[in-house]
């Protein structure tokens, strides 16, 4: 009765975590969040991606004035996007567009702050990382989770996105915008609009117009995403792309 082989499995933490239970743990990584979402009546979100290393002003960075610039445009875009986009009101039970974010620092943590500051819920999707992330202090405490699965973590990210806001970032953010465009480029997504904020820091780290020109991509598929400058201008291009919004519910 000592044995390992003769404890529950549900209660065996060693052969939880073996390889031959990797698609388990997927499992549960993917159940956990979902079954807190549901819920919530979270049925759509609004994904804010951006850099980790943002700060307030007052703040130092390496980015100088630009880091808290970018840091008060996605605050201010989360307060915006709650208070216009559904996630204070309830739908039957259903909350639209809560913003969603990595759950950490900077760009993230300004985001779920302009939601909390709206007195709306918002969703942080944290990752266990070699130097531990942290969640921020304003991702709603119910929604805040942690995934060991990177996988796991952006599919939740993606799969309720109505809309997607993409501030500057480094790997990272790239990584999450180009797995989103792939995404809508080859059809594996619905239609959502897709915003880059800060137009001259996006065209200045990638030439779009050359993967047109080397026949990488298609002139068309740069009409996958926009640009705006400002937390107001963001809102209005997500709309003016499709973003759908409460009162066009049926």
């Amino acid at each position: 009765m000592a044995s390992a082989a003769f404890r529950l499995p549900a209660m065996d933490q060693e052969f939880l975590l073996g390889d031959s239970m990797r698609g388990v743990r997927f499992l549960l990584e993917y159940a956990k969040a979902e079954e807190r979402l549901r819920a919530w009546g979270v049925r759509s979100t609004v994904v804010v991606f951006g850099s980790a290393r943002a700060r307030p002003a007052g703040v130092p960075t390496t980015f100088g004035p630009n880091g808290a610039r970018w840091y008060e445009e996605a605050r201010r875009f989360g307060m915006i996007a709650s208070q216009r986009g559904g996630a204070l009101t309830s739908d039957h039970g259903q909350r639209d567009n809560v913003i969603a974010t990595g759950g950490g620092p900077g760009i993230m943590e300004a985001a779920n702050r302009g939601a909390a500051e709206a007195g709306a819920p918002s969703v942080g999707f944290n990752i266990t990382l070699p130097h531990e992330q942290e969640p921020n202090a304003y991702s709603t405490p119910d929604l805040t989770f942690r995934f060991h699965y990177f996988a796991m973590r952006k599919m939740h990210l993606a799969m309720r996105a109505n809309g997607l806001v993409v501030f500057p970032g480094g790997f990272g953010t790239f990584d999450e915008l180009f797995e989103i465009l792939t995404l809508r480029q080859t059809g594996k997504a619905p239609a959502i609009p897709i915003v880059l904020a800060d137009r001259a820091y996006w065209t200045s780290v990638i030439n779009f117009d050359a993967l047109v020109d080397a026949g990488m991509v298609k002139r068309d598929d740069l009409d996958l995403f926009g640009f705006a400058d400002d937390a107001e201008d963001i809102w209005a291009a997500l709309v003016e792309r499709g973003l759908p919004l409460p009162h066009r519910k049926g």
